[in-house]
C-alpha cells in the first residue's frame, strides 16, 4: 500500500529533509550538504510511500533494504531515519560527525539503527545491494511456497556519479543484469558534479546505455518531481526480470541560491550567509533542526500503515510455519547459523586418508561443511576447479534460478568481495568467495569493510606462495599474507595439513563476528608427523607444539605455518643430529596466538630459546611473536617462473638449506 500526500505537505517534508541536512553540516562545520538537498524529493517519495520497513524492528527479515551507496550524503539517510521513527533522536542529528554519536560522517553498520551497511568507499554500497538482492532471491527460492510468500521485498539503493565511475560497480552491475535481479531498484542521483567540478571533466559516457547493455531496465526522471519518482518506482516494481536503474536528473544543493550546481556544495558546509539565503529561498522560517508538526504527522501516518503491513506479514509467517513445520525449522537454523556440537569431529572424520594440497583437502572438507550447514553458499572468481570450491550436487545460482548454492562470480574479484558482504549482511547465509591469494588485492576494499562491520564472510585463498611454480611471480604471493594479518578483526588461518584444514573450516564457521581467510597451497603437502595427537583446542589458540626433543629444554624453536611446517619438522631431525634440542611450533593463526596469555605464549615459545621463523612470505609482523633477534627464513623478494622443486632449492626452502642457515646462525657464523 502506498500513500499520497498533498503537494504543500510534500514540499514541506522535502524542505525539512533539506534543512536538517544543511543544519547538521553547518553545525559540524564538516560534511556534504549538496547531495541530500538534491536527492530529497525522490528519497522522500521512496520512504514516505513505497519503502516497507519497521522502525520498531529494524532487523525484520522481510523489510525492504535501503542502501545509500553515495555515503557522503549520510545526512539524507539520518534525516529519513529520524523522521520515520527509528531510535535516532534529534540530538543525534545535532551531534553529526562528533565522537560517539550515532551519526558518523558516513553510514556505519551497527552504529545507527536502520543503516544496512557501511558505505563510504564509492561503489561498495551498490555492490552490497546486489549481494542483498541475490540473497533475497535465494531465500525466496528456499522458503516461499505456493500458498505463502514470506520473502517478497525489494532492495533499493541510491548511487552517485562517483559510484558509477568506480570499477566495482561495473562488476556488480554486470552480474546483477546477468542474473536478472528484478528485486533490485537503484536511483542514480545524476547531479553531474564531483569534488573537482563538472563530470564533463572525466565522465562523458552514456550511463543509461551502459546499464542497458548490462541487461538493466533504465528509466529517466526529473529527480525533483515527486510524481515522476513515484511513477518510476511503480514501473520498476512491475519489472520482475531485470534490475532497474532510475536516472534521476538533479541539481546538487537544490534550493541554495548561490551554491546550486557547484562543486563546493559537494563536500563543504554552505556557510552562514548561504544558509540564511537558502532559508529565504525556501521560505523556511523555523529554527535550526526544527521539524514541523505536519511533517511529524505525515511520517506518523506512514508508520501506522507500515505497522499494519508488518502485522500482516507476521500472520503470513505463522500460517506458513504451521503448514510447513520442517521448512520453518530449517529457516530458524539458517537464521541462527546453528552448528552441531561435534562439528570439529565431523570435519576431521571427513578427511581423506592420503595427503594432498591443502586446497584439495579443503575441497573435501567443504562437502561435509555443506552437508552440515546448508546456509553455507559461495563460489569463486572463475577459479572453482583450481580453488576446489564447488559444492557438489548443489546446483548453480543463475538467471532465474536461485535454488542452488554455487555462485558463479566470473572474473570479478572486487565485485565478488562486495557482493559477499551484502549477502552476509542480509542474514541467513554464510557466504564464501575464492580466488588465488596473489589476486586478493583486487578485493581489498570489501575485505576491509567486512572487518570494519564484523560480518561473517569466508575467503578461500589458494596458491599461497612462490611454490605456485611455473606461473611466475605475478601469481606467487609474497606480501599478501602479511597484509591480511595487518587488518584489525581479520582472522587469517594458514593450515599445514588435513587436520589443520578441517580445524580451520570449523573455526571459520564458528567465528560469526568477523571475516576469516583460509590460506591454502597449490602444491601437495605431506601429513605432519606430530609427536602427540592433533590438539584441536591448541589449534584454536593460534599456535601449538608439534614436536620436540624429549626430556630437554629446547635450544631452538622452529616456528612455521602452512606448507613450511613439514620443512620445520624435517629440519628438526637435522638439527638434532647436530646435537641441538629442537621444538617445532605450528602457528596457523598469528592473531589468535597473540591474544593468548603471556603464560601460554611462553609455554609454546620459551623466551630463553633461540627462535627461527620459516614462512615463504615477507618477514613483516613476525617480531611481535618471536622478537627482533630471531632468524627469519622468509621470502623478501618476488619469486620466479620455474617448477616448484627448483624454486625451493633456489630460494632456500629445503630442510638441508634451512638447517645450514640455522646452524650457522646458532654457531655465530
Amino acid at each position: 500500500m502506498t500513500t499520497t500526500n498533498p503537494p504543500a505537505r510534500t514540499a514541506l517534508a522535502v524542505n525539512t529533509i533539506k534543512m536538517l541536512a544543511v543544519d547538521a553540516v553547518e553545525q559540524a562545520k564538516s560534511g556534504h550538504p549538496g547531495m541530500p538537498m538534491g536527492a530529497a524529493h525522490y528519497a522522500f517519495t521512496l520512504w514516505a510511500r513505497y519503502l516497507h520497513h519497521n522502525p520498531k524492528d529494524p532487523a525484520w527479515p522481510n523489510r525492504d533494504r535501503f542502501v545509500l551507496s553515495a555515503g557522503h550524503g549520510s545526512m539524507l539517510l539520518y534525516a529519513l531515519l529520524h523522521l520515520s521513527g527509528y531510535d535516532l533522536p534529534l540530538e543525534e542529528l545535532q551531534r553529526f560527525r562528533q565522537l560517539g554519536s550515532r551519526t558518523p560522517g558516513h553510514p556505519e553498520y551497527g552504529v545507527t539503527p536502520g543503516v544496512e551497511t557501511t558505505t563510504g568507499p564509492l561503489g561498495q554500497g551498490i555492490a552490497n545491494a546486489v549481494g542483498m538482492a541475490i540473497a533475497a532471491r535465494m531465500a525466496a527460492a528456499r522458503y516461499n511456497t505456493a500458498d505463502h510468500a514470506i520473502v517478497d521485498h525489494y532492495v533499493y539503493a541510491i548511487v552517485g556519479d562517483g559510484d558509477l565511475m568506480e570499477g566495482v560497480t561495473a562488476e556488480a552491475a554486470s552480474l546483477a543484469g546477468h542474473l536478472g535481479l528484478g528485486n533490485l531498484i537503484v536511483f542514480y542521483d545524476d547531479n553531474r558534479i564531483t569534488i573537482e567540478g563538472s563530470t564533463d571533466l572525466t565522465f562523458t559516457e552514456d550511463r543509461a546505455k551502459r546499464f542497458e547493455a548490462y541487461g538493466w531496465q533504465v528509466l529517466d526522471i526529473d529527480g525533483h518531481d515527486c510524481a515522476a519518482a513515484a511513477g518510476a518506482i511503480e514501473e520498476a516494481q512491475r519489472e520482475t526480470e531485470r534490475p532497474t536503474l532510475i536516472v534521476a536528473r538533479t541539481r546538487i544543493a537544490h534550493g541554495s541560491p548561490n551554491k546550486v550546481d557547484t562543486a563546493s556544495a559537494h563536500g563543504e558546509p554552505l556557510g552562514a550567509e548561504e544558509v540564511a539565503a537558502t532559508r529565504r529561498a525556501l521560505g523556511w522560517t523555523l529554527e535550526p533542526f526544527a521539524v514541523p508538526e505536519e511533517v511529524r504527522d505525515l511520517f506518523a501516518r506512514r508508520a501506522v500503515e507500515l505497522e499494519r503491513d508488518y502485522r500482516a506479514w507476521q500472520d503470513t509467517l505463522r500460517a506458513w510455519a504451521a503448514a510447513n513445520p520442517a521448512l520453518a525449522a530449517e529457516r530458524e537454523r539458517d537464521l541462527c547459523k546453528a552448528l552441531p556440537d561435534d562439528l570439529e569431529e565431523q570435519l576431521l572424520a571427513s578427511l581423506p586418508v592420503e595427503p594432498n594440497a591443502t586446497r584439495r583437502l579443503s575441497g573435501t572438507v567443504l562437502q561435509k561443511v555443506a552437508e552440515i550447514a546448508p546456509y553455507v553458499v559461495g563460489g569463486s572468481a572463475d577459479l572453482a576447479p583450481s580453488t576446489s570450491t564447488l559444492i557438489q550436487g548443489a546446483g548453480d545460482v543463475g538467471p532465474g534460478a536461485f535454488a542452488g548454492r554455487n555462485l558463479r562470480f566470473g572474473v570479478r574479484e572486487h565485485g565478488m568481495g562486495a557482493i559477499l558482504n551484502g549477502m552476509a549482511l542480509y542474514g541467513g547465509f554464510i557466504p564464501y568467495g575464492a580466488t588465488f591469494l596473489s589476486f586478493v588485492d583486487y578485493m581489498r576494499p570489501p575485505i576491509r569493510l567486512a572487518c570494519l562491520m564484523g560480518v561473517q564472510v569466508i575467503y578461500v585463498l589458494t596458491h599461497d606462495s612462490i611454490f605456485v611454480g611455473e606461473d611466475g611471480p605475478t601469481h606467487q604471493p609474497v606480501e599478501q599474507i602479511a597484509s591480511l594479518r595487518l587488518l584489525p578483526r581479520m582472522t587469517v588461518l594458514r593450515p599445514a595439513d588435513g587436520p589443520e584444514v578441517a580445524a580451520a573450516w570449523a573455526l571459520a564457521l564458528r567465528h560469526q563476528t568477523g571475516p576469516t581467510a583460509l590460506i591454502l597451497t597449490r602444491q601437495g603437502v605431506p601429513a605432519i608427523a606430530r609427536d602427540r595427537p592433533f590438539d584441536l583446542a591448541a589449534f584454536n589458540r593460534g599456535g601449538y607444539i608439534v614436536g620436540e626433543t624429549p626430556e630437554r629444554s629446547p635450544d631452538v624453536v622452529l616456528v612455521a605455518t602452512g606448507s613450511e611446517l613439514h620443512l620445520a619438522v624435517e629440519t628438526r631431525a637435522l638439527l638434532e643430529e647436530a646435537g641441538y634440542a629442537v621444538r617445532v611450533v605450528s602457528l596457523p593463526c598469528r592473531a589468535r596466538f597473540l591474544q593468548q596469555s603471556v603464560i601460554y605464549r611462553a609455554e609454546v615459545i620459551p623466551p630463553a630459546a633461540r627462535k627461527v621463523v620459516i614462512e615463504a612470505g615477507v618477514r613483516f609482523g613476525w617480531d611481535r611473536v618471536v622478537g627482533p633477534n630471531a632468524l627469519c627464513i622468509t621470502q623478501e623478494d618476488y619469486g620466479a617462473s620455474a617448477p616448484a622443486a627448483v624454486l625451493r632449492e633456489a630460494f632456500g626452502f629445503t630442510p638441508e638449506k634451512i638447517a645450514q642457515r640455522v646452524l650457522a646462525w646458532l654457531q655465530g657464523a
